[in-house]
């Protein structure tokens, strides 16, 4: 039924022999007369079309699945039929807020598996990053504020290096927990996105034998970026002055630039290892065709997530910061002093939590971003939404081909 005046949608028109239902228009307003001004000659029941846009020509069929409403585009009234939705995102070229919103439902949707991997990494990782702050983190290298300015430029270096170094064992960590929620969340997201319930234990059982590949990956794309640093940077380091200190600061924007355009070329390709079961230089160049013409938009829904993580991670520091520094009163003492911050066990325990609680919500955000960008790009390029639908069971879509169970296959 519509409210609609002179046109009846498809279907309600009455069948032969019945005259009750079908809009009537009315009578001309200078009719007195009672006879009926309808023509004898009708057209058959059951015809009606529904109206289409000016210009658009002969009505067009429309796809078995139903007829869409007027939100949905396509000519004033009606349009296409919504997209097939078996999992946390449509089977359709997706929007931002779409691959956000994708990421987050899959976290509602499997909260047990998710929370399991991500707390389980997230506890093990500080635990350890605890241990290295509190026994093991080298003195920092305090700077001569009288020194000439070669001397500094040395001091400057130095410090620089042992920063790197202390920070090698945070960063090993930081690898390895992001390895281990990376290959567990992407095959549960897959799976997600077809709405397929998925237990820990599978999860884990299909991206065991993927870790090697994975970790290979893990670690070619820091090394490769601090290769490109260090090979910029290094002639102003070794040249020692004025004008070096000017060349190291250029070249190591220069790089910086360059790092940031191969880790977005290459963000894809985690996900392309493991839903497509490619070797590591295959994931890479699979990342590349699959952003090549899609750089920008690519960098921005990454940088949006960063943005949001590190809001998120912000909003849960500063409470457990101040906490910390409330239960660890000397330690903030030594490092307004200068003489370096002396974490206590106090300190270390509120801010471990806190980390925890930000990596538990942050690493599934990130991985979900990073896998439903991925298949976007493919429905985008390949058409990847038709093999998803009968890889999920849709109706109108044809049957599952033999050996089509995810994503990446």
């Amino acid at each position: 039924m519509n409210d609609t005046p002179g046109w009846a949608s498809p279907g309600s028109a009455p069948s032969d022999g019945q005259d009750s239902g079908v809009p009537r228009p009315a009578a001309p307003a200078d009719d007195t007369g009672s006879s009926s001004k309808w023509s004898a000659a009708q057209p058959p029941a059951g015809q009606w079309s529904p109206p289409s846009a000016p210009g658009a020509g002969p009505a067009i069929p429309r796809p078995t699945q139903g007829w869409g409403g007027p939100s949905q585009g396509g000519g004033p009234g009606w349009g296409p039929p919504p997209a097939a939705k078996p999992g946390v995102i449509p089977l359709r070229p997706l929007g931002v807020g779409e691959i956000l919103d994708g990421a987050v439902s899959t976290m509602r949707t499997h909260w047990r598996v998710v929370l399991s991997v991500t707390l389980a990494v997230a506890v093990v990782s500080q635990i350890a990053d605890i241990l290295f702050r509190r026994y093991l983190l080298p003195e920092p290298v305090e700077l001569d504020p009288n020194a000439s300015p070669s001397e500094v430029l040395g001091q400057a270096a130095d410090s620089l290096s042992s920063t790197l170094v202390s920070e090698i064992p945070a960063l090993a960590i930081l690898i390895i927990g992001t390895l281990f929620t990376t290959a567990v969340l992407t095959v549960v997201i897959s799976r997600s996105v077809l709405g397929r319930p998925v237990k820990l234990s599978e999860a884990w059982k299909e991206a065991r034998p993927r870790l090697p590949q994975l970790l290979g990956l893990t670690l070619l794309l820091p090394l490769m970026s601090a290769a490109i640093m260090t090979v910029a940077i290094l002639p102003g380091i070794l040249m020692g002055s004025a004008g070096g200190a000017a060349l190291t600061a250029l070249g190591g924007m220069a790089a910086l630039a360059v790092v940031v355009w191969l880790m977005v070329r290459f963000s894809l390709a985690s996900p392309a290892l493991m839903l497509e079961r490619q070797s590591v230089l295959s994931a890479m160049r699979r990342s590349a065709k699959l952003v090549t013409g899609a750089w920008w938009r690519t960098f921005g829904v990454l940088l949006l997530t960063l943005l949001i993580s590190f809001l998120i991670s912000l909003i849960i520091a500063i409470p457990t910061a101040i906490i910390a520094t409330a239960v660890d009163s000397a330690g903030l003492a030594s490092l307004l002093s200068g003489s370096g911050p002396d974490y206590s066990w106090p300190y270390l325990i509120v801010t471990g939590i806190g980390s925890v609680i930000a990596s538990t919500i942050t690493y599934p955000i990130s991985a979900g971003v990073t896998v439903l960008l991925y298949i976007d790009q493919r429905i985008r390029r390949e058409a990847l939404d038709l093999e998803l639908a009968r890889a999920a069971g849709v109706a109108g879509y044809g049957t599952q081909p033999p050996g089509h169970g995810s994503p990446g296959n």
